[in-house]
C-alpha cells in the first residue's frame, strides 16, 4: 500500500510541527486537540487535517496521532508525553565512559531511544501501517549529515536509495528527526545503487544542469545522484531535522519540486475538490534565552556554543518560513492555471464539481503560531520550558494549553472556521 490519496476537502488544514524536544511534542498535541475543540458543521477543524510535516519533537506527536488517530489523542499524555525517556540514556560529561561513547559519534545509540519509541509507543509500526491509515498523510523530516541537507521520509527519498519506505519503522525515522548530534549517534540507512531497477526521479538532471535552481533542491538533487553512485557514500546518515530546517518545511517544497505536474502532493481529484488551504506553521521555539546578557563578561564557552547554534538553526527556520510563503503562493498560482484548462469532460471524469464551483476559487493561507499566540502567562510559562526529553506534568500541560490557545486566538483561524461552516 502507498501514501494515501483522495485527502483534500473544500476546506483543508495542513500543519508543519517544529522542533523543540518534548516542549514541541506537547505544544503539538495542544494544537491538535485545539483543531478538536473548533467546531465546523461537518464536525471540527481535526477532520479538515490532510497534511502532516514534523520535525524533531514534533514528530514525536505527529507520527502518535497519525497512528492513532483522535483517540490518540485521549491518552497521548500518559503513553508518550510523560515518559521519562532520558532515564534510559547517557547523559552525564562527568562519566569518563559517555566521552569515550561521544569520540565514537554519539552519547546514545539506537537502543536508547529508537527501541523505546519502537516497542513502548509506535509498537512496532512502519510506513506501511502509517499510510493505511489514510488521511493525514505525515512527512517526517531528518538532516542528511553528510550532505548537509533535508532528508524527508518520502516514497521518492526511499527509491533514490532503491529501497521501500513501507518496510522502514515509523520509530526510527522519529529518532533520526530527533537526534541531536553528540547526544544521539546517526541513524544510519543503506543504499543500493548497483542494479537498481528503478529510474532516477526526473527532477534530478534538469536540476543539476540548472545553474539557477534553488540551492535547497540542488542540494537534494545532488544527494540523490550521490545516492544511486556504485562509488558514493553507501551509506546515509541521518540526525535532527532542525538542523536544516526547524520548521519542517523541507518536505513540502521538496515534494513540490520533485513535482511533474500542478497538484502534488495532492491528486488530481484534490486539486478540483479544494477552495481554500490553511497551512498552520507551529513553531515550538522558546526564543533567546539565558542570563548571560546580563553580565559584563557574557557566555562561557558552552552558552556560546549553544547560542551559535541555535542561532544558525532559528536564522535557517526565519529564510525557510519566509521562502515557503512564496512557494504556496506559486503554487496556488499554478493550481488555478492547471483548474482553469481542464475540459468539462476531464473534470467529469474526476468527480464533477459542485454548481457554484470556479476554477480560480482558491485560497492558500499561511498561518504562523507560536507561544507568542498563547495569553501572555501561558505563554511566558512555555517559553521558560527547556528543550529536553523528559519534562514534568506540569510543564507538558502549560505547553499542551499553550497548544490549545493558541488555535482559539487565531484570527486566521477563526475565520477558516466560519468559512467552512457557511458552506
Amino acid at each position: 500500500m502507498g501514501r494515501p490519496q483522495d485527502l483534500v476537502q473544500e476546506f483543508t488544514v495542513a500543519i508543519a510541527f517544529s522542533g523543540g524536544g518534548l516542549r514541541a511534542s506537547a505544544f503539538a498535541a495542544g494544537v491538535l486537540e485545539g483543531l478538536a475543540e473548533t467546531k465546523t458543521n461537518r464536525g471540527d477543524l481535526l477532520d479538515s487535517l490532510a497534511f502532516l510535516s514534523s520535525v524533531s519533537g514534533g514528530s514525536l506527536t505527529a507520527a502518535y496521532y497519525v497512528l492513532n488517530g483522535r483517540d490518540g489523542l485521549t491518552h497521548i499524555r500518559e503513553r508518550v508525553l510523560y515518559r521519562d525517556y532520558e532515564s534510559s540514556m547517557n547523559l552525564s560529561l562527568a562519566s569518563p565512559a559517555n566521552w569515550v561513547r561521544m569520540l565514537r559519534g554519539g552519547l546514545n545509540d539506537h537502543s536508547n531511544f529508537a527501541e523505546v519509541l519502537d516497542k513502548d509507543v509506535f509498537k512496532h509500526a512502519t510506513f506501511a501501517d502509517l499510510y493505511a491509515k489514510g488521511r493525514p498523510d505525515l512527512w517526517i523530516n531528518a538532516t542528511d549529515l553528510y550532505h548537509r541537507t533535508s532528508f524527508p521520509f518520502l516514497p521518492g527519498l526511499f527509491s533514490a536509495l532503491c529501497s521501500d519506505i513501507r518496510n522502514f519503522s515509523v520509530a526510527d525515522a522519529v529518532a533520526a528527526s530527533m537526534a541531536v548530534p553528540v547526544v544521539f549517534k546517526p541513524t544510519v540507512l543503506r543504499t543500493y545503487p548497483t542494479g537498481c531497477p528503478l529510474p532516477e526521479a526526473s527532477f534530478v538532471a534538469p536540476t543539476l544542469s540548472n545553474p539557477s535552481a534553488p540551492r535547497l533542491m540542488r542540494s537534494v538533487a545532488e544527494a540523490m545522484r550521490n545516492y544511486r553512485d556504485p562509488e558514493g557514500p553507501g551509506f546515509v546518515m541521518l540526525v535532527d531535522g532542525g538542523l536544516t530546517d526547524n520548521f519542517g518545511l523541507s518536505s513540502i517544497l521538496i515534494s513540490r519540486a520533485m513535482a511533474d505536474n500542478a497538484h502534488s502532493p495532492m491528486t488530481a481529484k484534490d486539486a478540483i475538490r479544494l477552495r481554500k488551504l490553511l497551512f498552520l506553521v507551529v513553531d515550538a521555539g522558546r526564543g533567546p534565552s539565558g542570563s548571560w546578557n546580563r553580565r559584563l563578561d557574557g557566555p562561557d564557552g558552552v552558552d556560546s556554543a549553544m547560542a551559535a547554534t541555535d542561532a544558525a538553526i532559528d536564522a535557517a527556520a526565519r529564510l525557510a518560513a519566509d521562502s515557503f510563503q512564496a512557494v504556496m503562493l506559486r503554487w496556488r498560482d499554478l493550481l488555478i492555471q492547471h483548474r482553469c484548462g481542464l475540459s468539462k469532460l476531464a473534470i467529469d471524469d474526476l468527480g464533477g464539481v459542485p454548481l457554484d464551483w470556479r476554477c480560480d476559487d482558491v485560497e492558500f493561507v499561511v498561518e504562523l503560531l507560536s507561544f507568542q499566540n498563547a495569553e501572555p502567562v501561558t505563554a511566558a510559562r512555555a517559553r521558560a520550558i527547556e528543550t529536553r526529553l523528559t519534562l514534568t506534568s506540569q510543564e507538558i500541560e502549560v505547553a499542551i494549553q499553550a497548544g490549545q490557545q493558541a488555535i482559539h486566538r487565531s484570527i486566521a483561524i477563526r475565520a477558516f472556521a466560519e468559512q467552512a461552516k457557511a458552506r
